[in-house]
């Protein structure tokens, strides 16, 4: 969740530029890595939804401050609201996108935009931070838990009151659904082990999370909103129907 107002303007997003293949990716090693080390794409049991790339909505290269990091396989999906209004049009996303970039960078301190993923309210599902669509690159979005797990922000406010599209749940399970490790059940539990003594467990502490959570669940915030929270179990349950192939 981030708090920044943004102005939007008109942009257009050709369908042309849909990811469907891995982006460029940059590596940082020692120089005394072995090619074992060097991270690979791993498998994937469910096909990869169509997303847009970094390039189609103009990220900002230039804000990257350093290379991707790369974790192990996903074993955990962090779901985040940006916490703007849900008025815009989504031909808009992409000046949307490029001021999450900005905030994240220039205000936050970060590397890049924090998440790995994005998707609006019609939607579409967007590519973050950069690294890879199909590796494991460790993001900036849930604070103690950044490893071996993948963060989705829906563009929007989703507390409560609001109303969550059902296109926008569908379009969370299927990123949910590819990116999770293979043996992964996405109504399950997960054991992840906190880096930081700013989320609710302390640094070194091992929690049990839902492995399709909230960021709330492991951090201080309403993100993301009681709206999109109380979606969580129809995303989960889309989300194990798409690893069954339905």
């Amino acid at each position: 969740m981030w708090p920044r107002r943004i102005v939007l303007g008109a942009a257009v997003l050709p369908l042309t530029l849909l990811v469907l293949r891995d982006a460029p990716v940059r590596i940082a090693l020692p120089t005394s890595a072995a090619a074992h080390e060097r991270p690979r794409p791993v498998p994937y049991r469910v096909p990869q939804p169509a997303i847009v790339s970094r390039t189609a909505w103009h990220a900002d290269e230039h804000l990257v401050r350093e290379p991707a990091v790369y974790t192990g396989p996903v074993r955990a999906v962090f779901i985040h609201h940006t916490g703007e209004s849900n008025d815009y049009d989504c031909a808009d996303v992409p000046r949307m996108l490029r001021a999450v970039e900005e905030s994240h960078v220039e205000g936050n301190g970060w590397d890049d935009i924090g998440y790995n993923f994005l998707v609006d309210r019609c939607g579409t599902i967007y590519e973050g931070r950069a690294g890879g669509i199909r590796r494991s690159v460790r993001g900036a979005h849930t604070t103690g838990f950044n490893a071996d797990s993948v963060g989705i922000a829906v563009l929007g406010n989703y507390g409560s009151g609001t109303t969550v599209p059902p296109v926008l749940v569908r379009a969370l399970a299927k990123v949910a659904a590819w990116k999770l490790a293979p043996g992964v059940d996405p109504r399950g539990k997960v054991r992840l082990v906190s880096t930081n003594d700013a989320s609710r467990f302390p640094k070194g502490t091992a929690a049990v999370l839902n492995v399709i959570s909230g960021h709330r669940d492991a951090y201080q915030t309403t993100c993301p909103g009681e709206a999109l929270y109380g979606e969580l179990p129809a995303i989960r349950a889309a989300t194990a129907a798409l690893r069954k192939g339905r």
